[in-house]
């Protein structure tokens, strides 16, 4: 009986691991997809106006160019 106990906990854990695994595939929705272009495109943005911010510093002269 303490086998079989063993057994089923043993059964439980792995099948908990594998539920884990697969509900975590790399097959996106719509929604995952579109939120992934929102984010590639606002970070995007942000290294567009930190590229600018430097660029006007540099033609000012300033001796801290970064943003």
């Amino acid at each position: 009986m303490k086998n079989l106990t063993t057994s089923l906990k043993f059964l439980g854990i792995i099948s908990v691991m594998l539920f884990a695994i697969t509900a975590c595939d790399s097959n996106d929705g719509a929604m995952e997809e579109a939120g992934e272009k929102i984010d590639n495109a606002a970070s995007d943005l942000g290294n567009k106006v930190e590229d600018a911010c430097e660029d006007m510093k540099e033609g000012l002269n300033t001796k801290d160019t970064d943003c």
